[in-house]
């Protein structure tokens, strides 16, 4: 018997024209929804005791529903979705804790409603509060937490206890680097013990690692299950397809349009005495990209006009993460490059060029220019910043080692056994 089973389960939210409508099909009468909107269709799979499966696919493709169906918060609107055992869910983290409760009693009662007994969270209380590492908050109210307090005591209760199967997901996205390893072990303990995982991440290198199987879902529909290597491949295919086929439409609304493709940034400031002209993004081949893959050059090239003469000029270029964080920040000034004068009305490209060694993921490029010269940390004197002009979708290179972390710093190692 399979410990899990989805069999032809589809998922739609419906609108209705008036709420006498819902209420009517509360009692099996027949009303017809005003829209219908299907999420998942036709899904069906397997999984045994002892697997790790990895679901993957992008935002809207239905994962999080699927996983709410499986562990019961949803129903599904059609077909069966059949557990044989116990299940642990990191969904949203800190969903369901009473703020004005503290963490040890938001515990019990997390606990409690995973079917546990007094006598049993008592016994696990240590462990727990061992595990989760915030000291003296255990015994403070949740409003207090920070997030990365919220899911340490969703983590540490869920995996506090024995299940037969646990649903992780992108949990360990929350926290910092020591918490994320001390998941990442709970984790494979739970594995080694027999225990049943789904795990839901958009990492390559945590799908290869803790993966047997993976899942692919797109549109609402599994289209791939399979070993997670060749999965992931098939997922970062579909990725690099659609950044091109959105290049492809983007370089057909240009030739149609009558004016220029306006540069776009989050954030601008400038005092008028340099302007951006073009922004481009180019591979080694000198073509423009908004995907690429990890491991190969990327040259960040923009086009500087310059409104009045700069004495010293320098140029600096910014790389953010996906939710805006600086991962990579430098400058021509910092990198000791002469800084030759520009005269008023001139205009400089100027390009950066590097190795693109990044996890996969989305990052965003921010550019500025100043007169007599940068700080060698930050930009300081600026007569031009923009944030963010152009983004880029990285995928993983097939030949790149699993790490952690944001970059690829290609280590080599040795092993000696000494002969005592």
């Amino acid at each position: 018997m399979s410990l899990l089973s989805v069999k032809n389960v589809g998922k739609s939210f419906r609108s209705y024209r008036s709420e006498l409508h819902r209420f009517v099909r509360w009692f099996g009468l027949s009303a017809k929804p005003s829209e219908e909107h299907w999420v998942l269709r036709n899904l069906n799979f397997d999984i045994q005791t002892g697997e790790a499966i990895g679901i993957i696919g992008s935002n809207g493709a239905g994962k999080s529903t699927l996983l709410k169906m499986i562990t019961g918060t949803l129903q599904p609107t059609e077909g069966e979705v059949q557990v044989n055992g116990r299940i642990a869910a990191i969904l949203e983290l800190g969903m369901g804790f009473n703020p004005e409760l503290t963490g040890r009693q938001n515990v019990f009662h997390a606990a409690g409603l995973m079917g546990f007994s007094a006598e049993q969270i008592n016994q696990a209380m240590p462990d727990i509060e061992a595990f989760a590492e915030i000291g003296e908050y255990f015994d403070q109210p949740v409003r207090v937490y920070s997030s990365g307090m919220q899911m340490r005591i969703a983590f540490s209760v869920v995996t506090g206890f024995e299940q037969d199967i646990l649903i992780v997901d992108e949990a360990m996205a929350v926290g910092d680097a020591h918490f994320q390893q001390k998941c990442f072990h709970r984790i494979q303990e739970f594995k080694r013990a027999g225990g049943t995982l789904l795990f839901v991440s958009h990492d390559p290198g945590m799908i290869k690692t803790l993966c047997t199987r993976a899942l692919l879902l797109d549109s609402g529909r599994l289209i791939r299950d399979g070993l997670p290597k060749d999965v992931m491949d098939l997922y970062q295919g579909l990725v690099s397809k659609r950044y091109d086929m959105g290049k492809k439409e983007l370089m057909l609304t240009s030739k149609n349009s009558v004016t220029n493709t306006e540069i776009k940034s989050t954030s601008i400031v400038m005092n008028g005495d340099a302007e951006l002209m073009d922004f481009k993004l180019l591979n080694s081949k000198l073509e423009d990209v908004i995907c690429l893959e990890s491991e190969q050059e990327l040259i960040v090239r923009y086009k500087i006009k310059f409104n009045k003469y700069f004495e010293r000029p320098a140029f600096g270029l910014i790389v953010r993460d996906k939710i805006g964080r600086s991962i990579f920040e430098t400058s021509t000034y910092s990198m000791g490059l002469e800084e030759k004068p520009v005269e008023n009305g001139k205009i400089v490209v100027v390009d950066f060029v590097f190795n693109l060694n990044l996890k996969a993921g989305q990052y965003s490029f921010s550019i500025g220019v100043a007169n007599n010269g940068y700080s060698r940390s930050e930009f300081e004197e600026y007569s031009l910043l923009m944030h963010d002009v152009k983004q880029i979708q990285v995928i993983e290179a097939s030949e790149s080692i699993f790490y952690g972390g944001i970059f690829n710093m290609k280590p080599t190692a040795t092993i000696d056994l000494l002969e005592r």
